[in-house]
């Protein structure tokens, strides 16, 4: 029996891809290293600082700086995120975000976010869904995705077993966790990219919760 949804945050219910795009983009030239667009599909869903061995890795350079010196990029590059945040004034939800978030809570359903970003309590205020989410996971404290901690400690926060799960993520990382996890995975996306998933959507517009639901249930009594 289901009793709980937890979800992704960035590719889910909103966007803030770009910015963090453009925040990556910025530190890599500074270290000398450029990426694209297509590079940064491989960012998408993955923490700080493996964010960061990934593009030193791209640009042959992994072992050219201390721990410290990585961390120290690393919150830069969170400064240069957080301000392009604030500037952004149109931050909005993706579509058809907020009628599913507002059905499962209605419905009686827990709802936990398990996103990378440590910046997800300030993207919620700004959206104003705060009041929705029962917990929050925290990545400070875990290991990122694919890893399945943050879902885990999500399962925990909202005292429900993880087969009482299902989890919507947009990146593959995050499709590998929620399977490793032992959840019900949605995936938001295309198919050849989120094939693990049990359920996938092309774009937040097709999410309904009883779409969901009933694809749970044929996975698990067909």
């Amino acid at each position: 029996m289901i009793k709980a949804f937890i979800f992704d945050l960035d590719g889910v219910i909103t966007d803030t891809a770009e910015l963090h795009y453009q925040a990556w983009k910025r530190c890599a030239e500074k270290l000398n290293i450029t990426i694209d667009s297509k590079f940064n599909e491989r960012l998408k869903g993955v923490g700080r600082m493996e964010s960061l061995e990934l593009i030193l890795e791209h640009g042959g350079k992994q072992n050219h700086f201390t721990e410290k010196e990585k961390r120290i990029v690393a919150e830069e590059k969170n400064e240069y995120y957080r301000s392009l945040l604030i500037e952004n004034q149109s931050l909005e939800m993706l579509p058809n975000m907020h009628t599913l978030l507002l059905d499962i809570k209605h419905s009686g359903y827990k709802l936990a976010l398990a996103s990378a970003s440590r910046n997800a309590p300030l993207i919620l205020q700004a959206l104003g869904i705060t009041q929705l989410f029962d917990s929050l996971a925290d990545p400070s404290i875990v290991k990122g995705k694919p890893a399945p901690d943050l879902f885990l400690q999500a399962a925990a926060l909202l005292k429900v077993e993880t087969q009482e799960c299902i989890a919507i993520e947009d990146a593959q990382s995050g499709i590998e966790a929620i399977n490793r996890a032992g959840m019900f995975a949605v995936g938001v996306g295309e198919v050849t990219y989120l094939k693990q998933a049990d359920y996938v959507v092309p774009t937040t517009k097709e999410l309904s919760l009883n779409e969901i639901l009933v694809r749970w249930w044929e996975k698990e009594y067909n």
